[in-house]
């Protein structure tokens, strides 16, 4: 039975030196976050990106670990990102890596939407556990 956690959060990208790519430059960011409401935590990791010469087309992926509580729960897992922009258009993925939970949050599986208005940021994570035997 899936369970939803939210709440807002605040980043902070920490840009790093840009590696070419075959003519373009891949930009290598730092991640910093910390979730409040439902999942209380902070989270580092690394994303890379890329942006098209056509005006709203992108793509990036990033790994992120979160650490803290969920809904009580203390312990970590590993998010795992896929965004791609289409012409302003966006697709975002953000699943939970199997089997990365520790402590309390081992056997947690889920994805994360995240929604940005007004410069603000919001997500919304829909968990589950695995059935222990």
């Amino acid at each position: 039975m899936s369970q939803i956690a939210e709440g807002p959060f605040d980043v902070k990208l920490i840009a790093q030196a840009a590696e070419p790519a075959g003519g373009e430059s891949i930009s290598r960011m730092l991640l910093d976050k910390r979730f409040y409401g439902g999942l209380d935590a902070t989270s580092n990791g690394q994303m890379l990106a890329m942006r098209t010469a056509v005006e709203g087309s992108a793509g990036y992926v990033a790994m992120e670990v979160v650490t803290g509580k969920l809904e009580g729960r203390q312990g970590s897992f590993v998010l795992q990102h896929s965004g791609t922009m289409h012409r302003g258009a966006p697709t975002l993925t953000l699943t939970v890596v199997p089997d990365s939970g520790t402590g309390e949050l081992a056997g947690i599986a889920g994805f994360m939407a995240i929604d940005i208005a007004e410069g603000k940021h919001n997500y919304r994570f829909e968990y589950s556990f695995a059935k222990t035997k």
